[in-house]
């Protein structure tokens, strides 16, 4: 289930916050709780996934995108995301999330985002996103001028320039062994 209470605390908790310019840091701090655990008792993969949410939305609300987004009836979709897990995070845990814009292609939003615990980081994702409106994808730029902010992206580290290079590589749709196949529905 999508964790709406802790993410409702987080909206009211940052109600107040100071503006965030792209690529200053939001930081929060979050517990893991029983129900987000795996069966090995430490925090699920998955679930790792979704709150990140509980650091990216209240980081878009600070840098001002929810308002253009809804006076724009624009929405936001992930477009792809890489994570590395490094340290578990186990029940109780007490760990900060760091979540930051990287910086903008023609199509995408690149965002890093990781948590901490006791000064070592865990797991760490960098997430691509698109803006979307009824006619497709609004450009960056075209956002960055609504935000009335420079439509230029400052430069993207050279790792980030080899993941967008690589994924590119990758096949759409993906290929499946043949033995798949005949399980698939029509």
């Amino acid at each position: 289930m999508y964790p709406l209470i802790r993410f409702a605390k987080e909206m009211i908790k940052f109600r107040n916050a100071a503006p965030l310019e792209p690529g200053e840091a939001h930081v929060s701090t979050h517990i893991c709780w029983p129900w987000d655990l795996d069966p090995w008792i430490e925090l699920n993969n998955g679930r790792t996934l979704t709150l990140f949410d509980l650091g990216r939305i209240p980081m878009a609300r600070r840098t001002g995108l929810v308002g253009i987004l809804r006076r724009n009836r624009w929405g936001i979709t992930v477009a792809g995301n890489s994570t590395r897990y490094r340290r578990r995070i186990r029940m109780f845990d007490r760990f900060t999330m760091v979540s930051f814009v990287v910086g903008w292609d023609q199509r995408f939003v690149y965002m890093e985002q990781s948590m901490w615990k006791r000064g070592e980081c865990c797991n760490h994702m960098l997430l691509r996103s698109a803006i979307t409106s009824d006619q497709g994808i609004v450009p960056p730029a075209r956002l960055m001028e609504a935000l009335g902010r420079p439509p230029d992206s400052p430069s993207l580290p050279a790792w980030v320039e080899a993941w967008i290079a690589a994924d590119a590589q990758r096949p759409w749709p993906p290929e499946i062994p043949d033995v798949a196949k005949r399980d698939l529905p029509a």
